[in-house]
């Protein structure tokens, strides 16, 4: 008898013979960690099917040697392992919690009755490597992440996944790694940051691009050396992501409506009750899609990943989605191209007034009822599909129908009726610069056409150079031409 095992990396090809999509009809229940199954459907699924492999076997005798020695006793053999993984590292404060919320996310595993093992990968955060060579290692990054949890899932026999991402290309890198492994998983986003807060600028909220900013307005004179310093430091005042619909918070909110988070994980704060809650949730939540056999594959469909390029539109978030979304969709099989994008741009308002174009931050999304709140609005606009399976075990509509609603006062989501723009700000750009594609975003504010002289570098500091040097005039219609910065010239997006 041939008998197929899989433990790593699956071609495409062979994953859909292998873990095919559910063809399942889900109906839910009361309890928001319930089985989506009748009582009736079939023997209870043994959680441990994967770990088996290694503390079952009398064969496997080393294995269950080395596991006793991390505190296993005989009964943990048969519990479900859960591998915990985290992009904690504190030179960044993106991710500088990470652990702590790896430690509640552990405590939740365990007191659902399984096996929660921690373990580690590496980030690079683009906050600190923006504007120099350090940014050749932020995409690869990306991919770096999603390898290395493959890796330890496969090759320790976890049943299931729980990650803790923090900055930019950690969210992709996480779910890429759930896609091509495909057992049960789900993300924990580690949170968005406080707004910050400078004396020079009149105590209004600051952030991260404020400090990039800062720059810029130095060189032109319009503020002095001491408001510059006032900025950078006070932009950042704790843990979490960068606080604005920037590239974190972007995908982090896109995954949300795909289903792979527990609602509201992308608005919930990093340093609050909410997130370790959150945190504690996980556990119940996992044991739930390790009973029900519910897979990333199950959850990451094509009609979610509609929903999400419908929601990085209307939110006004990072074009850097696009090529996440994309490299996420090929983990599962599925082919998401440019055109897919603008299509839904083109039938997709723009209602957010969140920075980088706006004035808003996450945190003041939460505060008026976070991410689930904006999904309600828009399931019920008729602008995103509730029908899709979530790692609750329960379909997107199910989970929102205790969402909060905004309240009606609120300045930050545009109705339909008075959109920030008609369609979306993701636009994909032809012409003789990028005859292939490529990606623009555009908020209206811009307007529509553009015509103005082109300036080319062929390195991002000759750029920087002329920019200190003052050749490039504030009020010019300028385009800035950075030749050999692309994935393959940079190498890695610099």
């Amino acid at each position: 008898m041939l008998r197929l095992q899989t433990q790593g990396h699956v071609p495409n090809s062979f994953k859909r013979l292998l873990f095919p999509l559910s063809s399942r009809v889900f109906s839910a229940t009361s309890s928001p960690y319930s089985s989506p199954y009748s009582s009736s459907s079939s023997k209870e699924r043994k959680l441990n099917s994967v770990s088996q492999n290694v503390t079952q076997p009398i064969s496997q005798g080393a294995s269950q040697a080395m596991l006793y020695a991390t505190g296993l006793t005989p009964e943990d053999m048969s519990k479900a392992q859960v591998g915990i993984s985290s992009v904690w590292y504190n030179g960044n404060p993106c991710n500088m919690h990470l652990l702590d919320l790896s430690n509640r996310v552990r405590e939740g595993v365990q007191k659902a009755g399984l096996i929660g093992y921690q373990f580690n990968t590496i980030g690079v955060s683009d906050g600190i490597s923006m504007g120099t060579k350090g940014m050749r290692y932020s995409l690869q990054s990306r991919d770096l992440i999603a390898d290395s949890i493959e890796t330890v899932m496969g090759g320790q026999w976890y049943d299931a996944n729980i990650s803790i991402p923090g900055c930019d290309k950690n969210m992709p890198g996480v779910v890429m790694a759930m896609g091509r492994v495909n057992r049960p998983s789900l993300m924990v986003y580690g949170g968005t940051i406080k707004p910050g807060c400078a004396a020079t600028q009149n105590n209004a909220d600051i952030d991260i691009v404020s400090a990039f900013q800062a720059y810029g307005q130095f060189l032109t004179g319009e503020i002095t050396e001491a408001q510059r310093y006032d900025i950078i430091r006070h932009a950042c005042p704790g843990g979490g992501a960068c606080g604005g619909m920037y590239t974190a918070n972007t995908m982090a909110s896109a995954l949300e409506v795909m289903g792979i988070t527990l609602p509201g994980s992308s608005s919930n704060p990093a340093e609050s009750e909410a997130k370790y809650l959150e945190c504690l949730a996980a556990g119940e939540a996992i044991k739930t899609l390790l009973k029900e056999d519910i897979r990333p594959s199950d959850i990451l469909t094509r009609q979610a990943f509609e929903n999400a390029m419908i929601l990085v539109n209307i939110t006004g978030g990072s074009t850097n989605a696009v090529l996440h979304l994309i490299a996420i969709a090929d983990s599962v099989g599925i082919k998401l191209t440019i055109d897919d994008f603008q299509a839904v741009s083109d039938r997709t308002p723009f209602l957010a007034d969140l920075k980088p174009s706006g004035k808003y931050v996450m945190a003041d999304l939460h505060a008026i009822g976070g991410t689930p709140a904006l999904l309600k609005f828009l399931l019920r606009e008729g602008l995103i599909d509730g029908s899709g399976m979530t790692v609750t075990g329960r379909t997107l509509a199910k989970n929102l129908e205790k969402a909060p609603d905004f309240p009606a006062d609120q300045k930050i989501i545009q109705p339909l009726s008075n959109p920030v723009k008609k369609t979306g700000h993701i636009q994909i750009l032809r012409g003789s610069l990028a005859p292939e594609g490529s990606v623009g975003k555009i908020t209206g504010k811009e307007g529509t056409l553009f015509t103005g002289k082109a300036k080319v570098y062929d390195h991002e500091d000759d750029f920087i150079a002329a920019l200190e040097r003052n050749e490039i005039s504030k009020d010019e219609k300028t385009v800035v031409v950075i030749r050999y910065t692309g994935p393959k010239g940079g190498p890695g997006m610099p």
